[in-house]
């Protein structure tokens, strides 16, 4: 798991940015493959994706390389589906799952025999941090301690030589310096990109991988620090917006016009926006020249002047 304290070589929570970097990496190579028309091409974009996850293992991150590898995976399986909604509905629980455990986690509601299941690969250090935040968090359940205040107010920090004052998990760290409220916003946030991916007019494969990898940084965030770090936030932003974009680059069909027309979720035509072109019908009936929206109505304002009183 990405480290919660600093080793002889690598700083407190810099494993697991690592780590959330090269899953982005992954999905952009998985995304590039769904949307890619040649067979060549796509094979050579997911071996590219396999080369991402083995440098997660030579990062020594076993949490990386799942979680690449677990993107891989969905990739050719998204192709398949036909219901992007029944896929990122699966996604949101994965993420829901992973959120609640560490929860569980922290406040020792499982069973003895998992507790200690897991208390092995996330360290024990890491669960007291877990338990500092939520007895932080019902302290102060609405608006929190503050943000940026956990190192002052945790006392496994304070004993701890080399950490870096945060308590590796995003829902719990928003809890405990922001409250219900840090909570909700950051919830709302992952569901916003969901429901943008769902909205997407990009294909369904190309929309369930980019969320797959979005859930697998989510997941990975649950247990550590990875959004502390601009990096990641920026390329979990990059990844979204491509694979969400209204009328990617060269990803749109060729109407009668010489104009790409975009495509909706389910494949339909999106309505034509203002600067398109359409056709103006004449006095007769007949079509006329392409005239766009602006230049139509000026020639109403000459009409108009040119008629007498």
């Amino acid at each position: 798991m990405p480290g919660a304290t600093a080793t002889v070589d690598t700083a407190p929570g810099h494993a697991g940015a690592a780590a959330a970097l090269l899953v982005l990496a992954a999905g952009a190579a998985c995304c590039a493959a769904a949307a890619s028309r040649q067979a060549p091409l796509r094979c050579s974009l997911r071996l590219l994706a396999l080369g991402t996850a083995c440098a997660a293992l030579a990062l020594r991150s076993v949490a990386g390389f799942a979680a690449a590898l677990g993107v891989l995976l969905c990739s050719p399986a998204a192709a398949r589906m036909r219901q992007r909604l029944l896929g990122l509905a699966g996604l949101a629980l994965a993420t829901g799952l992973a959120v609640a455990t560490s929860w569980a986690v922290a406040a020792d509601a499982l069973p003895q025999g998992l507790m200690v299941s897991l208390e092995g690969p996330l360290t024990a250090h890491r669960v007291l941090l877990w338990q500092d935040a939520l007895e932080l968090t019902g302290e102060h359940p609405v608006l929190g301690i503050g943000p940026g205040r956990f190192a002052e107010l945790s006392p496994t920090v304070e004993q701890t030589v080399h950490s870096d004052g945060k308590p590796h998990s995003a829902p719990l760290q928003q809890a405990a310096e922001q409250g219900v409220v840090g909570v909700g916003l950051l919830g709302s946030a992952f569901g916003w990109l969901l429901y943008v991916l769902w909205r997407s007019p990009r294909t369904t494969a190309v929309v369930l991988t980019a969320g797959a990898a979005l859930t697998a940084l989510a997941v990975l965030a649950s247990v550590g620090n990875a959004l502390s770090f601009p990096p990641v936030t920026a390329g979990s932003g990059l990844l979204a917006g491509l694979a969400s974009a209204r009328r990617p680059i060269g990803d749109g069909t060729t109407g009668a016009d010489g104009t790409d027309e975009a495509r909706g979720p389910d494949g339909a035509d999106q309505a034509r926006g203002p600067d398109d072109v359409h056709q103006v019908r004449g006095p007769e009936g007949t079509d006329g020249a392409a005239v766009r929206p602006g230049e139509a109505a000026r020639r109403t304002r000459r009409t108009d002047r040119s008629t007498p009183l």
